[in-house]
């Protein structure tokens, strides 16, 4: 896991094999998102590994949570699932610079 700022995270979501995950609550997303992120509740972890089980492994995630706390823990369960290619977003969507959707 890698753990970068917005402007680094931001330049890197050009990449066509980027997925971006939101692993904050569904009351947090509806409050605002990054666009094009998908939601997965890391504080329902039997969802969390049931959903992360789904997902491609060769493609590159971009997590994000509102400090940066719960994706990081979330980049560690991922690891230990066997993903490779992730990224966190220091400081969450609360130093998020960038565009943000309402839901």
């Amino acid at each position: 896991m890698r753990n970068l700022s917005t402007t680094d995270w931001k330049s890197e979501l050009a990449d066509e094999n980027a997925v971006i995950l939101d692993v904050r609550t569904i009351e947090e997303y509806n409050n605002g998102f990054i666009p094009n992120s998908v939601l997965i509740d890391i504080q329902d972890p039997a969802k969390f590994t049931e959903e992360i089980e789904k997902l491609d492994q060769s493609k590159k995630y971009y997590v994000y949570c509102s400090s940066g706390k719960r994706s990081t823990l979330a980049c560690q369960v991922m690891e230990n699932m066997g993903f490779t290619n992730l990224a966190n977003l220091e400081g969450g969507i609360l130093d998020w610079d960038g565009e943000v959707k309402q839901a």
